[in-house]
């Protein structure tokens, strides 16, 4: 029977053929935690005290979402985490060197992986053909101790790009149009996969932004095919031996279909305190909305393509006075290759500031809390409330191109006669 890609990823795993709705126990290749979660985790290890981790080898800690620590009881939980993998002998990541996502896209996965990871976001893993799906603490331990999980297969809904973009918009658009169309949980424990010429011409650093956000969706993962554009990624890391093609199944059952046309889209703006609440630039509500803070960075938008646009729209110019601008590479190869271009320079001469690589402002622990009452606009992936530390303050979401136009204006700003 033809399969969706999540059917071939996990019937590769459990060594038979699935479908959608069958419970499978299924082995995994790669477990992993941060500082959020990694130290219930080990209690949940410690408290359940049956023995030694099934392979150590597969199993990852990540310090990235208070990194540098931002408190004494951060600093306390994170020395947790660096003692109990140098106890283990685990692969660590200490500060400074990225969001998990995004550093084990970069150094760890393959097409046909299986990943579970404490953290929501860990579906990124899905733009190079992983199953990737968060899981809690619980779960996330369990899966350390024995090498596996229970899952159920998810239905796959499967979202046709064609068209070409228009300059100044962006994949982040397409996807928080897609989100405003099926709602926050419009693909509840469903796959997402995104297919079509448009995901077909499209560099990786896009497509993971439909990987990243499909849980906003409510999903259980996004998934994207590996082709010559994923070999592609895997060469820049010089990793090209762990490429293979993976798609799914002409004639794979979806149980729900969209197309989207690219080339009519413009500008997409999630407006407080939904993702869903989308609407595009030129509506009339989103006129003349000051911004206090852009944000720029997070596991959506953090990597080195996203701050070349941003770059060129801010170079030579000076962000309003009224207005402040953050950035926080996703990675210490981000911030290497951004060192090295220049692009630091051109955002702290406009008046902005850059933070070493991690979650930064987004999960609201540190470098960039909002005071009452001020609007955000920013790269990330979450607008509800009280996200970025502060209940009383409004976020907006956009893509680099929106968020760099705006920090110039102070206002939101449409970026297609910037670019």
């Amino acid at each position: 029977m033809p399969q969706t890609l999540s059917e071939k990823i996990i019937s590769e795993k459990v060594g038979n053929p699935v479908k959608a709705g069958e419970l499978v126990l299924s082995p995994i290749d790669w477990i992993y935690a941060h500082d959020l979660s990694g130290p219930l985790a080990i209690s949940q290890l410690e408290k359940l005290g049956l023995g030694p981790l099934k392979y150590p080898e597969r199993v990852i800690f990540y310090l990235d979402h208070s990194s540098p620590s931002s408190t004494a009881i951060a600093a306390t939980e994170q020395k947790v985490i660096r003692e109990f993998t140098r106890k283990l002998n685990l692969k660590f990541y200490d500060v400074g060197s990225g969001i998990a996502h995004q550093v084990i896209m970069e150094e760890t996965l393959r097409p046909g992986d299986l990943v579970i990871g404490g953290d929501s976001h860990t579906c990124q893993g899905g733009a190079v053909a992983a199953f990737a799906t968060g899981m809690g603490s619980t779960d996330v331990a369990m899966a350390m101790l024995l090498g596996r999980t229970w899952l159920k297969v998810p239905e796959t809904m499967c979202f046709v790009l064609k068209g070409k973009f228009p300059p100044g918009v962006y994949a982040k658009d397409a996807m928080l149009y897609i989100i405003g169309q099926i709602g926050v949980d419009g693909a509840t424990y469903r796959a997402m996969e995104f297919l079509g010429p448009a995901i077909d011409e499209m560099p990786l650093y896009e497509r993971t932004i439909f990987a990243n956000m499909a849980i906003e969706a409510g999903a259980k993962v996004g998934l994207l095919p590996a082709d010559e554009k994923t070999r592609a990624y895997f060469k820049e890391f010089g990793r090209e031996k762990d490429y293979r093609p993976l798609k799914p199944d002409e004639g794979a059952n979806y149980c729900y279909t969209l197309e989207v046309d690219c080339s009519k889209l413009e500008p997409q703006i999630a407006m407080p305190h939904n993702v869903d609440n989308v609407r595009p630039i030129s509506a009339p509500e989103l006129k003349d909305v000051k911004v206090h803070q852009v944000y720029m960075g997070t596991c959506t938008n953090g990597r080195i393509e996203d701050f070349r646009v941003a770059a060129k729209i801010l170079k030579g110019k000076r962000v309003n006075p009224n207005t402040r601008l953050v950035a926080t590479p996703a990675s210490r190869d981000v911030y290497l290759k951004g060192a090295k271009e220049g692009l630091w320079q051109i955002f702290v001469e406009a008046g902005g500031l850059v933070n070493s690589p991690g979650c930064g402002a987004c999960p609201g622990v540190h470098t960039g809390i909002l005071g009452d009452g001020e609007n955000c606009l920013s790269t990330m992936n979450r607008n509800f409330k009280g996200r970025m530390g502060n209940p009383k303050a409004f976020i907006y979401l956009a893509s680099p191109a929106v968020c760099a136009a705006s920090a110039l204006t102070g206002k939101i700003t449409d970026p297609r006669n910037s670019v």
